[in-house]
């Protein structure tokens, strides 16, 4: 059975269709990338499993769990770690304050930060009493990231990781997802516009052509006919 199961999902924006019948199923351990052309419908989806945007139809389930029966703060409980596009950390507050954001989502009401946090991202242990906003972008991503591991998720979805990103630092992120997925047992499903890095992370591909679900499967099948089709520009 997959970890995550999406079926036949279909939400509106406004008098805008903009998923028609989205399947996607995350298999535990996969690394799954979602990738399509701008405003295809990705962060869309992602917002879907996450309850942020509401749906019309289909069904979303997660270790067998109804998803759409539970609210966006039940679904970070049972361990789905989520880092938006854009990051989305708190400006105001220091590190520590937004790693212990996280927190809160926890099951079992941990009130200290994991030490693995700062395995991962020892940067950010150097960093604690900083605030957030002062931190360049590769930061705030490493910390954004830091705040979904915060919950040791099973799943960890992240949305356009590398968008922003110095390279040596999108390289250091690929290597921290790897890790997680072979280390920790974390299965990923990330949305990614940078193929080369779509390749080296992922497992498996889906794509999203206009809100709808046209093909997936190992990412070694991945092929320049797809990319033509459905990905260049």
């Amino acid at each position: 059975m997959s970890l995550l199961s999406v079926k036949g999902l279909n939400h509106f924006y406004g008098g805008s269709h903009t998923l028609w019948d989205a399947s996607l199923d995350v298999e535990r351990g996969a690394r799954m990338c979602l990738v399509g052309r701008n405003g295809m419908g990705k962060t869309t989806l992602l917002k879907c499993i996450m309850g942020l945007l509401s749906v019309t139809s289909g069904a979303i389930s997660f270790a067998g769990t109804d998803l759409r029966a539970t609210r966006p703060e039940g679904r970070a409980r049972l361990a789905i770690g989520y880092v938006p596009q854009g990051r989305e950390i708190f400006p105001q507050l220091t590190v520590e304050e937004n790693l212990e954001v996280g927190l809160g989502a926890r099951p079992d009401r941990r009130r200290t930060i994991p030490p693995q946090v700062f395995d991962v991202f020892p940067v950010l242990k150097q960093m604690l009493h900083r605030r957030g906003g002062d931190l360049s972008g590769g930061q705030q991503q490493q910390l954004a990231i830091g705040r979904a591991l915060v919950l040791e998720p099973k799943l960890l979805i992240l949305d356009e990781p590398t968008e922003g990103i110095q390279p040596n630092i999108v390289q250091e992120i690929g290597d921290i997802i790897l890790r997680l997925n072979r280390d920790a047992g974390v299965t990923v499903l990330l949305v990614e516009q940078k193929l080369p890095f779509a390749r080296r992370v992922a497992s498996e591909f889906c794509i999203l052509e206009k809100g709808r679900t046209v093909a997936g499967g190992p990412i070694e099948e991945l092929s320049d006919e797809y990319v033509r089709q459905y990905l260049a520009v």
